[in-house]
């Protein structure tokens, strides 16, 4: 028998895919495609201390083999989180909702976490890594300094398990990894967007309305997956893993790195039952290879001989 459950950071998940940040809405957008109640989790949409609109348009593009965006935390905010969309996710018994949170000052983000702290949300993660706001995201999550102070600020607040998710921009994860761990966060998440651009050769004009934007999907994955080997090297703490996860095979190369779940994203766009299949695909994986549980693969990477 495979028992897909997987216990970290103090929280439990019926198996190890979460729908990723910014591109699972609240889950309602799905739900009429997909049963929310057969993934692990979701990481809602980021949430801000008071609705933002977002950057104006054009913010999407498509790329080989991935997606530009620059949204830019469009959202209703905390409260209206809390009043409206909340109540739908804890109607799935079972679904791990993990919040998502952004500022544009530390006080921002600690006063998210306190009013989040005493919901009903499972987890909270911290975004400290979003490339597409020009003020917060990368200003914090860049440098190992700024990183540490951030999640040492809000992490006495915090009455939930604490994800910090990391952005790829940087020299060297690991370090990043290890000053949020040295701050308090119970697990990593990683890795968000890649930052790029895309110029149209016939209007001479970047694509985007906010010039550059984040990269996702299938091209990032061996970023990712080199990435997520490192942070998992670099702490002892729990890592979920993302980037272009779009099968279980995906999913497994994660797990291998050293990831104890992993969250699917871009793959979501076209295909809104991605999750599931993800799903079905570590299930048959652990079948097929005579394992019990997904633990069992996380850090197995073999060394060449």
């Amino acid at each position: 028998m495979v028992d897909l459950t997987v216990r970290f950071a103090g929280l439990t998940l019926k198996n190890p895919v979460i729908a990723a940040s910014g591109t699972y809405g609240f889950g309602r957008e799905y739900g009429q495609y997909t049963g929310l109640g057969n993934i692990g989790g979701i990481s809602v949409k980021g949430l801000t201390l008071r609705p933002r609109a977002g950057n104006p348009p054009p913010r999407i593009a498509e790329t080989p083999l991935g997606v530009l965006n620059s949204v830019g935390l469009q959202n209703p905010g905390v409260r209206a989180f809390i009043r409206d969309e909340l109540p739908f996710l804890r109607g799935y018994p079972g679904l791990c909702v993990i919040a998502n949170v952004a500022g544009e000052t530390p006080d921002e983000y600690r006063e998210c976490i306190r009013i989040l702290s005493d919901t009903p949300v499972d987890a909270i993660e911290l975004n400290v890594s979003c490339p597409n706001v020009d003020c917060g995201g990368l200003a914090f999550g860049a440098s190992e300094g700024a990183l540490f102070q951030i999640v040492e600020y809000v992490r006495p607040t915090c009455k939930k398990p604490l994800i910090v998710k990391l952005t790829p921009n940087v020299t060297d994860i690991g370090l990043l990894a290890k000053a949020a761990e040295a701050a308090g966060a119970d697990a990593v998440s990683l890795i968000n967007t890649l930052l790029g651009m895309r110029i149209d050769v016939n209007t001479r004009r970047p694509v985007l309305a906010h010039n550059t934007g984040g990269l996702s999907g299938p091209a990032i994955r061996p970023v990712a997956v080199r990435m997520t080997w490192e942070a998992s090297r670099a702490v002892a703490i729990p890592v979920i893993g993302m980037g272009g996860v779009a099968s279980g095979e995906d999913a497994i190369e994660f797990l291998l790195a050293g990831a104890s779940a992993v969250m699917v994203g871009t793959a979501n766009f076209i295909e809104p039952d991605a999750c599931a299949r993800v799903v079905s695909g570590i299930y048959d994986y652990c079948k097929t290879h005579g394992y019990t549980s997904p633990d069992q693969i996380t850090g197995g990477l073999l060394p060449w001989p």
